[in-house]
């Protein structure tokens, strides 16, 4: 199980605060691998709000004892003080992020953003960028930089104004376009390491490719080679900071069969060698593990 999580001020009390419209209180990730079940039971909730991002597979939701299975790209929404339960299962294979919140204007923002109503479940698609800021956040509460507090308040507002506007334009788009896209995002998190040709692709759906790659952007924000990407870089980066393979390895389950091609490709992505991001994240957190930052 992958684990990585921040916390304000390094705590893990829950709290309620309204001296600031919008305070993140702490944010994180799991990820299912080996271990067969994760679940959380709240009877009385929580005291702040909580919003969980299924990145990746599903995960399995009680609302008034009624359960729902919540598929990636669905963001879920707690208020304070409500009942919480569910649970990851490892075959799901899921991949959640989460991050709690308070402050005096908190509900306004949401009620704002169209993130409370009725239901708790809201499809707003599977764009790399939230898991960007869901882990710039975790990173800016793990190292308590100066102005980390208003920094991930902002990156919070951020996250609610990029759901806002994928949630519109989900609305506006066609629904069978919505299905032939969500079937693509499901089948490339799933064959990412694969070769995959956008034109067989394409035609095993009957549709075309041209029509196919148009459409996955506009609903997206990327290409599909660009979304596989994202994906193979990702899961990269995962395993250079939690496993230790070496470079060839991590480049054969990612899906290069070279890794020198490979090295080229994550430096171009993300500005230094697998090598040298392997030492960067080894060293930052030898560093929070002795106190130094």
């Amino acid at each position: 199980m992958y684990v990585n999580s921040g916390y304000l001020n390094n705590s893990r009390v829950d709290f309620k605060d309204y001296t600031r419209p919008l305070i993140v209180g702490s944010c994180g990730t799991y990820r299912l691998y080996q271990h067969p079940v994760l679940p959380t039971r709240r009877p009385k909730g929580r005291v702040d709000y909580q919003l969980l991002y299924v990145a990746a597979g599903k995960a399995h939701f009680f609302f008034d004892e009624q359960e729902q299975i919540v598929e990636a790209g669905n963001i879920v929404v707690y208020r304070p003080g409500e009942p919480q339960r569910y649970v990851y299962y490892v075959e799901d294979h899921p991949e959640v992020f989460w991050v709690h919140f308070t402050g005096y204007d908190a509900t306004n923002i949401l009620k704002f953003y169209k993130l409370l109503g009725d239901h708790h479940v809201f499809y707003t698609g599977t764009l790399p960028e939230y898991k960007w800021l869901f882990r710039r956040m975790i990173k800016e509460l793990q190292l308590c930089r100066p102005y980390y507090e208003e920094l991930c308040a902002s990156l919070l507002n951020d996250l609610f104004i990029l759901i806002d506007r994928q949630m519109e334009e989900g609305h506006k788009s066609n629904s069978n376009t919505q299905d032939l896209v969500d079937t693509a995002v499901s089948f490339f998190n799933e064959n990412y390491n694969q070769k995959i040709c956008m034109d067989d692709y394409a035609n095993s759906l009957h549709i075309s490719s041209s029509w196919f790659i148009k459409n996955f952007r506009q609903y997206i924000g990327m290409t599909p080679s660009q979304y596989i990407l994202s994906l193979r870089m990702t899961n990269a980066q995962s395993l250079l900071e939690n496993t230790d393979y070496n470079v060839t390895q991590i480049a054969s389950i990612v899906g290069y069969e070279n890794s020198l091609y490979f090295s080229r490709v994550f430096k171009k992505e993300l500005g230094v060698s697998p090598a040298q991001y392997r030492k960067q994240k080894r060293q930052e957190l030898a560093e929070l593990e002795d106190g130094s930052l």
